[in-house]
């Protein structure tokens, strides 16, 4: 057989196992695929934003309006859990490693500008700089020229360096060197971001609580939506919580309680922990409250009309002057006989309901009524009904009670109860991921895109004829137009220390 033959016959050569892994490390480390990645991952956040999220407050209203082809393809690409489905987290995990590789990728020669500036050129590689140019010093020595044109870069915020090499002096110029590692901080802050969400999702949770003044709970309910099945189950806190106090800031105080009306909304809690005593805080509208790897925020109202204090004024019914008295709600004051009254309850729009109990016809201010419970010195309990507007005609329910004829004045609007939104963060992970991460991302950014490594050379050598000639050229990584102002700052400096 012969050699052409054989050379026909033999199998193809394979490409080598570990020249196909190069190239796959090469592939996932590319700046094409990160961006590919970082702007998919873009995308699917923004499905997530427009598309309700099966654990927010009011999914099932928003599943009930779908279409059943909608719930299908929805369910089937899991977009209702989008940031926890797999591919998700899956695509987290692959940038976070296309990071990682490009940074070891790259990051040597990134350092070399640091640790080994460039201080030395030859003529041909000055001259083929966009800005150069060529300057005779007549007789002037190599070292005096130097150091005029090492003043001339330190005037203009350029550290000088001075070198002597292959007979030739060199003056090294830069600014703004840590700029060359600017990129790798971005990644770094693009690490902490990915991973702190990430974390964050995967040890913590969120939940609602209702607050509503004197109530003491020790759980939260999760609430867990699997598409059309709700699911609630309790998870035990490692304190009690306990509603003193909620108040609405109201822009106009004799407007309604809705959201359009509020300027702010305050919840007063205090926490009963058994590792670390009790503690009171305020959950305001700006200002959450952070404990424990708890974070509480205020999420809504139940906009019931009810009253924060309330002002009673109570006439003798056998005359006699006039006694107010003010109470909080949840509290009570004693009277000057002794009598005890209670703030037990409030109807913005009071009506007697079919059970034959207090109840309210609207969450509006229309009939606004407070319902106390009296106690007399040594005497048995009575609920009292106190009306804001006086109760025409006999009726037994505005008729004098233990002495007293009983008026609603005037009242703080508050709404029945708030809501609490938790969020659960262990290692406070949110935290890092927002805060470090976040803003560590748009300082590098800045610092990436506002700042440059500015470089420039002065070659100098001396003529067959004895005099002096230097080759002078710069470049910079970015802002090439501030570059080139900064060289015909120093050519200008240069020519006035010539003359």
């Amino acid at each position: 057989m012969s050699a052409a033959e054989e050379t026909i016959k033999a199998p193809p050569s394979r490409v080598p196992k570990a020249a196909l892994l190069i190239r796959f490390i090469g592939w996932i480390s590319s700046v094409r695929f990160g961006v590919t990645l970082l702007c998919i991952l873009v995308v699917l956040s923004m499905v997530g934003m427009l598309i309700i999220q099966q654990n927010v407050s009011g999914f099932d209203s928003y599943y009930a309006s779908l279409t059943p082809a909608e719930k299908m393809i929805y369910g089937a690409l899991g977009l209702f859990d989008i940031y926890h489905s797999w591919y998700f987290n899956l695509m987290l995990l692959v940038l976070s490693l296309n990071i990682v590789l490009a940074s070891i990728d790259r990051f040597p020669s990134a350092w070399s500008y640091i640790v080994k500036p460039k201080l030395t050129a030859t003529r041909k590689w000055l001259e083929a700089k966009k800005l150069n140019e060529t300057r005779q010093f007549g007789s002037e020595s190599p070292q005096a020229v130097a150091q005029e044109i090492a003043e001339a870069f330190k005037s203009k915020g350029l550290k000088p360096t001075i070198t002597e090499a292959n007979d030739a002096t060199f003056v090294f110029g830069e600014s703004g060197k840590w700029n060359r590692l600017g990129a790798y901080v971005v990644h770094v802050a693009l690490i902490i971001l990915f991973m702190g969400h990430w974390v964050a999702l995967q040890t913590g949770f969120d939940a609602d609580v209702r607050m509503i003044p004197g109530q003491k709970t020790e759980q939260i309910q999760l609430i867990e939506y699997n598409l059309d099945k709700k699911e609630r189950y309790n998870v035990q806190l490692p304190f009690s919580i306990t509603c003193t106090d909620i108040q609405q800031q109201l822009i106009d105080e004799a407007g309604p309680i809705d959201v359009q009306n509020t300027l702010d909304w305050r919840t007063e809690v205090r926490i009963a922990d058994p590792a670390y005593g009790t503690y009171t805080a305020n959950v305001s509208l700006n200002k959450p409250l952070n404990y424990r790897g708890y974070r509480f925020f205020q999420a809504q109202s139940i906009p019931i009309g009810n009253a924060r204090t309330i002002t009673l004024n109570l006439t003798p019914e056998n005359g006699g002057p006039v006694e107010t008295i003010k109470i909080q709600r949840g509290g009570f004051t004693t009277l000057a006989d002794g009598t005890k009254v209670e703030y037990a309850d409030f109807q913005p729009d009071f009506t007697i309901g079919p059970n034959g109990q207090p109840d309210t016809r609207s969450s509006d201010y229309k009939n606004p009524a407070a319902i106390l419970n009296v106690t007399p010195p040594n005497g048995e309990s009575m609920r009292v009904f106190a009306f804001a507007r006086e109760i025409g005609g006999n009726a037994p329910i505005a008729a004098p009670k233990l002495g007293y004829k009983w008026r609603l004045g005037e009242y703080e609007k508050s709404p029945y109860a708030h809501v609490l939104s938790i969020k659960y963060d262990p290692y406070n992970a949110s935290f890092i991921a927002w805060y470090i991460g976040g803003f560590g991302l748009v300082g590098s950014l800045c610092f990436v895109f506002f700042l440059s490594h500015r470089r420039v050379w002065a070659r100098i050598e001396t003529r067959e004829d004895g005099s002096t000639e230097a080759v002078i050229a710069a470049e910079s990584n970015r802002n090439p137009n501030g570059m080139e102002d900064k060289f015909l700052q120093i050519s200008k400096a240069l020519d006035k220390e010539e003359s």
